[in-house]
């Protein structure tokens, strides 16, 4: 080699970074930001879609509410616990829980997984769907309380709401006043199950499913202040 020349590592460029070394702003290395962070929404999106066109052939060969209606008793057909998820009961059902979950659902999937992003949307969706059967169902059971069981339930809007409670909870502003302020448990319970109450009258009216409303904003509120996802 030429005379003065040291073999000798030469000083590492930001050229030298193979294609998955870019940083990542601090978050952890297995977040959906890594393939694109809108992918769950879209994957959510697409779910959507598809499963309202299959929605429109079993109506037209009757088999709609066996395949994606979530029915008492459940166990019954317990795969509509997953598509009731999905399924809406119209374009404009469909549409307002998609803008919703565009909303919602972006900044949470910038900072999760898509594995996490998607048990979370069913997990708490399917909760939802759940609760809102058992609960009026029990309620209807009670002596003198004026509750009329419900017969079917589907829409993502349980899960969608999950994803409102969370960003509530695990925001900035949110986590910073939880550092500086000891609150109790029981009291941060307390104050969650009445911001849920709060949002779930805000929205209600006929035909709407106020329990999966209230339990999806309740678990989402708990999951953000745990920061689960």
């Amino acid at each position: 080699m030429p005379r003065g020349r040291r073999n000798r590592p030469r000083p590492r460029t930001s050229s030298d970074a193979t294609p998955n070394s870019r940083p990542n702003g601090g978050r952890g290395s297995g977040t959906a930001g890594d393939d694109g962070s809108a992918s769950p929404i879209l994957e959510v999106l697409a779910v959507f879609v598809v499963v309202y066109l299959l929605q429109g052939v079993a109506a037209f060969v009757g088999a709609m509410t066996g395949l994606f209606v979530l029915t008492p008793p459940i166990v019954d057909n317990p795969w509509t616990i997953v598509t009731s998820v999905y399924a809406h009961a119209g374009i404009g059902h469909l549409l307002s829980n998609s803008v919703a979950l565009m909303l919602f659902g972006w900044p949470i999937a910038r900072t999760t997984t898509r594995l996490r992003f998607h048990v979370f949307f069913l997990a708490t969706g399917a909760l939802a769907g759940i609760s809102q059967i058992f609960v009026t169902g029990v309620a209807a059971a009670v002596p003198l309380v004026p509750a009329t069981p419900t017969g079917g339930v589907l829409g993502a809007s349980g899960a969608v709401f999950a994803l409102l409670g969370y960003l509530v909870a695990s925001n900035r502003f949110s986590s910073s006043i939880a550092s500086i302020v000891e609150v109790p448990r029981w009291l941060t319970v307390l104050v969650f199950v009445g911001l849920a109450a709060a949002v779930t009258l805000a929205t209600a009216a006929p035909r709407v499913a106020l329990i999966a409303h209230f339990t999806g904003f309740f678990l989402g509120l708990l999951a953000g202040r745990a920061h689960v996802l």
